[in-house]
């Protein structure tokens, strides 16, 4: 059933307190909206209740004092018109099972996670929807050039908010839009969701390719054909090859090959250093989700029947069964053939 073109969220709750959580609940309070922000941790939620900020992910930004926080799910879940998901792709299985009991029943879910579910191969929508049990059309997605510190800081961004009903995406994309952030919607859920999940992919190689010192050709190489190996997936599971020319395709990857604040570039730079991925973890607790999900989206190109070398080599990279150098060599030895092919 639709939602309804009328329907407007007012009260939001925000689930997960990392940078980009924190950041997508500043851009719905500056869009007039109150933000409960759920935190597993304490002295995240005091700091924004007392503060005003987030300091161990977003130092120097000022939030809205329309955003409270608690470390209390069902207190944040109560009497809103949506709920955010904001947590690590391979963590919000878990994470549902526990607030599944305390979510208000029809409204609409918003998932901002990247990835592909290690096991199922689900894509995140298909994880809400089959923990919470709703259907797909109670879901939305937001994905698109979507750098948390830039956006935090009201550079002029623009995202991508996909849903199966469009009523629901033009109420969630109304109440994120500001002086600042730009909202359009769209209803191809499936390739919204796979443009997203292979970005991080791709640019983990982009940022292997930069530690190596590699330049603009390398990675623009990189970028373009790793736009078109998802788009070759998107396809095959039904997706809108056109969406990949916009926000939630280019937009996405482009910003994430490119930006030393993507976390994924920087991971990848690390292992194009020399770094293994232990060693990188062990210095930072951000998430690269593309090195979480990487196994998975190559399982679902096998799965599906479709040729994906870069996510192929990523994977054995990340997993420290090829090193960069080997991975870049095997790049270029590939079998020549047509553009188009």
């Amino acid at each position: 059933m639709s939602l309804g073109a009328s329907a407007d969220l007012r009260r939001v709750a925000v689930l997960g307190a990392g940078s980009w959580g924190t950041a997508f609940a500043k851009v719905m309070a500056d869009a007039g909206r109150e933000v409960v922000l759920w935190a597993r941790r304490g002295e995240i939620a005091a700091a924004v209740n007392a503060t005003h900020a987030n300091p161990d992910y977003l130092p120097g930004v000022e939030l809205p004092t329309l955003i409270t926080a608690t470390t209390d799910a069902a207190a944040a879940l109560a009497d809103v018109d949506a709920v955010v998901f904001a947590v690590p792709s391979q963590k919000l299985r878990a994470n549902l099972e526990g607030w599944r009991d305390l979510l208000p029943r029809g409204k609409t879910l918003v998932s901002l996670a990247k990835g592909v579910e290690l096991g199922t191969l689900n894509r995140m929508s298909e994880v809400v929807a089959e923990v919470a049990g709703v259907p797909a059309d109670q879901i939305a997605v937001v994905t698109g050039p979507n750098l948390a510190r830039e956006i935090a800081a009201e550079e002029p961004t623009a995202t991508v908010i996909a849903c199966a009903d469009h009523d629901r995406a033009v109420a969630v994309q109304l109440a994120t839009t500001t002086g600042y952030f730009r909202s359009y919607t769209h209803t191809d859920v499936v390739g919204c969701e796979i443009g997203g999940a292979a970005k991080n992919v791709i640019a983990l190689a982009c940022g292997m390719a930069s530690g190596m010192g590699f330049g603009d050709n390398t990675k623009a190489s990189l970028i373009t054909r790793g736009l078109d190996e998802t788009a070759r997936l998107g396809v095959v599971l039904g997706a809108d090859p056109m969406t990949f020319a916009g926000l939630a395709g280019l937009g996405d990857l482009v910003a994430t090959c490119s930006s030393p604040l993507s976390r994924n570039r920087t991971f990848g730079e690390r292992l194009g250093q020399g770094m293994t991925t232990e060693e990188i973890y062990a210095s930072t607790r951000q998430v690269a989700e593309g090195a979480k999900s990487c196994s998975s989206l190559l399982a679902l190109a096998q799965r599906t029947g479709v040729d994906a070398p870069i996510a192929h080599h990523v994977d054995a990279v990340v997993d420290g069964r090829m090193t960069a150098t080997e991975m870049m060599d095997a790049f270029i030895r590939r079998e020549t053939k047509a553009e188009t092919d």
